[in-house]
């Protein structure tokens, strides 16, 4: 495992150079960042398709600086400069804990003045250079695919808020132990709550835009599962806890806790022969140096602050997900071209996305809400089982009236789509010096 960058430099490349860099936080970072880069692609696709169109904002240019963005760019050069100057003088501390470093009190508060008086002169005079005489008022043009930038920011925030809220939910216990350590931790995201929150916030955001929700959720079913996938490949880099079952096939007698056996987490699966060239650790892996220091002692040898392995392997759950998720962005992109149903391609997903995280909850280890039987279910299963019968439902009734979806898919023009005459707004906030000066000219044309 590498918890960090600088583990992993050191370990692979033996440079030793601290950053305060996580490896699950970075990866998590380029899966966004994918993501976004795939949904920018599909929106250019379907721009040219006409099934998005622009959009035009109306924007008022040549305004001094407002007392209100100084204020703020103030407040955000405090707080940049209040950490960051803290963060050098005090470096070992902020590598060693960047999160509790940063969600600390800690700082430097002449850096915080220091950078704030910048950023607020700054803010003064560059909209002072651009200034005009008069401020006019100018159509700006917006291509669909320009906002996904705006997009990846909402699913982001809100995403991260409703996979921490459905976590805390199915974790209520621990929640209301420890309030405010649990909605701050780091740790313990449900991917399928932030799928849900970041769905829905999107969803308003799509329509207050204008944008086709159908063709714009189409896009979405391309870029979730790429990001999703490239997302679990951090959980299983940084070793932050997502693992499954111990696998009992790959064991050693008496390093299982008890504890897992009565709460039945142990799971026995053995390589067929036919993947016997295989490595084990891809069935059973004891997630060495893990983020969350789980286990025993390595070796006396190992110092530093990763330094556990788990007693017994467990079955790399954070592994398949990924593969899977990467496996379902495949056959998603191969089709979309294929599928002339405006919506199709996202119902698709969520059957496939459904059925992926069901299978998986089968070796991972969950709350289990109640039990059919022998058989246990969890929050996960809940709402995968949801996913895909609202998916099977969703593609027979797309089917029957998928005429009827092909008329309700064309983006009906408003006002956002269309170039507004301005003359009238600029006239009511421009000076009428230009008028005066004609009217003096006539004036002196009629007394001569």
């Amino acid at each position: 495992m590498y918890p960090t960058v600088s583990f992993f430099l050191k370990e692979v490349f033996g440079i030793n150079f601290p950053l305060p860099i996580q490896s699950y936080g970075l990866i998590v970072a380029i899966a966004f960042i994918t993501g976004a880069a795939i949904m920018s692609i599909e929106f250019k696709r379907k721009e040219r398709e006409g099934f998005l169109l622009p959009i035009f904002k109306q924007v008022k240019a040549g305004e001094p600086a407002s007392m209100q963005s100084i204020i703020i760019a103030i407040l955000v050069g405090f707080i940049l400069g209040f950490k960051l100057i803290e963060a050098v003088f005090h470096y070992s501390d902020f590598v060693n804990n960047p999160q509790e470093f940063i969600l600390s009190a800690r700082g430097n508060f002449f850096g915080g003045l220091i950078a704030g008086a910048a950023f607020g002169a700054y803010t003064w005079w560059d909209k002072n250079r651009k200034k005009l005489p008069q401020p006019v008022w100018s159509n700006v043009k917006f291509r669909p695919h320009q906002l996904t930038g705006n997009m990846l920011v909402i699913a982001g925030i809100f995403g991260i808020l409703g996979a921490k809220i459905f976590h805390l939910l199915e974790n209520f216990g621990d929640f209301t132990k420890d309030p405010i350590g649990e909605f701050f931790s780091f740790s313990g995201l449900t991917f399928l709550g932030g799928l849900v929150v970041g769905f829905a916030a999107l969803s308003i955001f799509v329509r207050k835009h204008n944008l086709n929700f159908l063709h714009a959720a189409d896009s979405g079913a391309v870029t979730i599962p790429l990001a999703y996938g490239i997302g679990r490949m951090a959980c299983q880099v940084a070793g932050d806890g997502c693992w499954g079952m111990y696998n009992a096939a790959y064991a050693k007698a008496g390093t299982i806790p008890q504890s897992a056996i009565d709460a039945g987490e142990v799971a026995s699966f053995k390589a067929p022969d036919w993947l016997s060239f295989l490595p084990d650790w891809l069935f059973a892996y004891d997630y060495p140096h893990n983020i969350l220091n789980q286990g025993a002692k390595i070796a006396e040898t190992c110092t530093g602050e990763y330094c556990s392995v788990l007693q017994a392997p467990v079955f790399p759950t954070p592994l398949y997900e990924g593969l899977m998720m990467i496996t379902i962005f495949i056959i998603l992109w191969s089709i979309r071209k294929r599928i002339k149903i405006p919506g199709m391609l996202f119902v698709i997903y969520l059957f496939f996305g459904g059925l992926e995280r069901f299978l998986i909850e089968q070796i991972r280890v969950n709350n289990v809400y109640f039990s059919i039987g022998s058989f246990d279910v969890t929050q996960a299963m809940i709402i995968a089982s949801a996913m895909m019968l609202t998916s099977i439902t969703l593609i027979i009734l797309m089917f029957i009236f998928k005429d009827k979806i092909k008329s309700w898919s064309k983006t009906k023009v408003k006002e956002i789509n269309k170039k507004k005459d301005l003359s009238k707004l600029n006239k009511s906030t421009s000076v009428s010096k230009p008028d005066t000066e004609q009217k003096t000219s006539k004036k002196s044309k009629k007394k001569h």
